[in-house]
């Protein structure tokens, strides 16, 4: 039974969290700082992320928070290079940042359009790029690692009103895939796979629902998250479903899973 908790143990481990002060990315943070881990979190809000810090200060755990901007090359560069200045290394990145908005192809602009691939892939890219760098051999950090990168059911399925959205998923997907197989072919010994969620219980998820109205896709909110929960047959998750599962992948646990598309979304994607 102690070897079952070892494998699920993150002690002496680093991650860094992006996007972490708030929704998934919180309880995510939080849930890594339980099993171990010492976190960075980094979120365009720095005053968001302190707050997450606060949250696992209080549970005895060890937190910093920086301001990071995941379009921006320089920024991964400083708090890559700060995580592992402050805490010694870096074993885990958890690219959870990201947009969601709904619109439909008609009516999206093309502003809107390049903002969500931008922060959903891009940011993702320069993420893998920049944590590879320090977690291969004769990196900063230099003992391999673990990248999970937050993508969506989204990512698999076509969902109305999610055009962009899903264009941005999807690319996280196979972006996963893709660095999964060239990490393993050269031997750094980095693993990567991607998280698909379905509708979770946090603000993003609830305007996903409001945003269903305001484009015409249901009459009134009752009737959209109506809708919305009879996609989910288990209905709608919950943000520790997936800390959960974003622990399995930072763990000894998921040694052998690389390129994985781990789905959480309560059965939606099986009909």
């Amino acid at each position: 039974m102690n070897d079952l908790y070892e494998r699920f143990s993150l002690s002496g481990k680093v991650a860094l969290v992006t996007g972490g002060g708030g929704g998934l990315g919180a309880e995510t943070a939080v849930t890594l700082a339980r099993a171990g881990a010492r976190v960075m979190i980094s979120d365009l809000l720095p005053e968001l992320a302190e707050a997450t810090v606060l949250d696992i200060h209080r549970l005895g755990g060890e937190a910093v928070a920086l301001r990071h901007d995941v379009t921006c090359e320089a920024d991964w560069q400083q708090v890559i290079a700060s995580t592992v200045d402050t805490f010694g290394g870096l074993d885990i990145l958890v690219n959870n940042a990201g947009i969601e908005k709904v619109a439909l192809f008609t009516e999206s602009s093309l502003e809107e359009f390049r903002q969500m691939q931008d922060i959903n892939v891009t940011g993702v890219f320069l993420g893998i790029k920049h944590a590879a760098r320090v977690m291969r051999p004769g990196g900063a950090a230099g003992k391999g690692g673990t990248v999970i990168n937050m993508s969506s059911v989204a990512g698999l399925v076509g969902l109305p009103g999610l055009g962009g959205y899903c264009t941005s998923k999807g690319a996280v997907r196979l972006m996963s895939k893709a660095a999964a197989i060239e990490f393993a072919t050269l031997g750094y010994g980095i693993r990567v796979n991607s998280i698909h969620p379905a509708i979770i219980k946090t603000q993003l998820g609830a305007n996903v629902v409001s945003g269903m109205v305001s484009i015409g896709l249901a009459p009134d909110q009752a009737s959209a998250d109506a809708f919305v929960q009879s996609l989910h047959p288990m209905g709608y998750g919950q943000p520790q479903d997936v800390a959960s599962a974003v622990l399995f992948l930072a763990s000894n646990a998921s040694r052998w899973t690389n390129g994985s598309e781990l789905v959480l979304d309560g059965g939606a994607s099986a009909r």
